[in-house]
């Protein structure tokens, strides 16, 4: 078996491993980079290796790890995409929004001429997208799965990692009695999460890939609820509005129940208006309670999640919204900033000291949101420099990423080490950190890949 490091192997996103297995060749997802704009550009480099795979597998629903398989698509590519079949539900939303996102702002670059291309292009587009879409296959969790065509010797199993609706941890078997086993981590959830249930974990690997976003830290013990209600009274008493930028799927809910149940304690005024500026956000929670037996909330609580909520549809109704002199708790995509309708309501807000930005999950470098909470005093929107004088804060309480503590102790429910792990899926400190971690306190042998890297296992 031999495993090429595509992407995720020296930075967080852009999750890419390209596995050669007994004749056949399985891609385990197919992400966006994002963040740096030297990983950036390479969602516009040609696929190269990624056009020879005869499958794709993707862990879960978020972006960095399934969001360039529109462009795979549109450089020719048509095998399987197999994924649980709750992500398979998130990918028709998110895939979809991603195209829309990657056609409006390239019109826009077009219109106001600032992109530095003679004519800016989407990276791909909404037809490249519902191609993809068509060559989605839904796979139960839980039990081994032999999928056809080049794989059909192998099994492929789907282990639940809590982290986001849909996501697992994937498990690809060479075939055989004593078939190598290759166990691909995914994104693993916390142990108290507020919407998943704690992440399960394969048995056995001969071959551990590892994701690493926390994996140089522990979370902090910070009551989210407590530090969002204060943040909120505190903004909305001197006229202000809070601004939530959040990730569509999964943070976006996690956010709704906070402030379900503050409102319901009477923690934050009773009155105070809740918006949800994203379609896709609308369309997630919508799945979100369908799927309502995958969480760990009640089905009661969870139909509850967008009650009183408003909730703008159209691009008109939210620019009208960001110009609203209403102090309000806005939700809106995305959740790093880098693109969507937050950016009209981060030009609005960001110049008035009245307001609050409150940023909800893990920034990866190089991303506005990442700059933001460093503590820039201006950033580009729109190409326009705008000042920032709002109030500008991070939760860590709401982070769907297992810490350092929670992913060692996820590996320590296999029973036996694997022969080698791969650290992958962090900033360089947080992988090399855990590979620290997992040699000292768990004496497996493992290392960090190198992006392009190919090894034979």
């Amino acid at each position: 078996m031999k495993i090429r490091f595509l992407g995720a192997a020296d930075g967080v996103t852009g999750s890419r491993h390209l596995v050669t297995s007994a004749g056949a060749r399985v891609l385990l997802d197919c992400g966006l980079f994002q963040g740096w704009k030297l990983h950036r550009e390479r969602n516009w480099a040609e696929p190269g290796p990624l056009r020879e795979a005869d499958a794709v597998v993707i862990s879960h629903a978020h972006l960095d790890h399934s969001g360039w398989l529109p462009a795979l698509v549109r450089h020719g590519w048509r095998g399987p995409v197999y994924a649980s079949p709750a992500t398979c539900a998130l990918l028709k939303v998110l895939l979809l929004d991603s195209a829309h996102l990657q056609e409006e702002d390239a019109r826009r670059a077009n219109r106001y001429g600032y992109s530095r291309h003679e004519k800016a292009l989407p990276l791909y587009t909404r037809a490249d997208a519902l191609r993809a879409l068509a060559l989605l296959v839904p796979v139960a969790p839980g039990r081994a799965f032999s999928p056809d065509g080049a794989l059909a010797r192998h099994t492929l199993t789907l282990t639940p990692v809590g982290h986001l609706l849909g996501a697992c941890a994937v498990t690809l078997r060479e075939p055989g009695r004593n078939g190598h086993r290759l166990v691909f981590s995914g994104d693993v959830g916390r142990q108290a999460d507020l919407l998943m249930p704690p992440p399960q974990a394969p048995e056995f690997a001969d071959t551990l890939i590892v994701e690493s976003t926390y994996g140089n830290r522990d979370h902090e013990p910070e009551d989210a609820e407590a530090r969002l209600e204060e943040l909120i009274n505190r903004t909305v008493h001197g006229g202000g509005s809070v601004l939530l930028p959040t990730f569509a799927v999964g943070r976006a809910q996690a956010l709704l129940l906070v402030l379900q149940r503050l409102k319901r304690a009477g923690r934050i005024p009773a009155r105070l208006p809740i918006v949800l500026d994203s379609p896709m956000a609308q369309q997630a929670t919508e799945l979100y309670r369908h799927h309502a037996a995958l969480l760990r909330i009640g089905r009661k609580e969870a139909q509850t999640l967008a009650d009183g909520v408003r909730l703008i549809t159209t691009g008109a109704q939210s620019q009208r919204l960001a110009a609203s002199p209403v102090p309000m708790v806005i939700l809106s995509a995305s959740g790093m900033a880098t693109g969507g309708r937050v950016l009209h309501h981060l030009k609005a807000l960001l110049p008035d000291p009245r307001h609050h930005v409150v940023f909800a999950g893990f920034q990866v470098g190089g991303s506005r949101g990442a700059r933001l909470v460093a503590g820039e005093r201006e950033v580009k929107i729109h190409g326009e420099m705008v000042p920032v004088r709002a109030g500008i804060s991070q939760l860590g309480g709401l982070s769907g990423h297992a810490d350092r503590g929670e992913l060692l102790a996820w590996m320590g429910h296999f029973r036996q080490a694997p022969a080698q792990t791969f650290v992958v899926h962090g900033e360089p400190t947080a992988a090399d950190t855990l590979r620290g971690e997992i040699q000292n306190r768990l004496g497996w042998r493992v290392r960090v890949p190198q992006h392009g890297e190919e090894t034979e296992v």
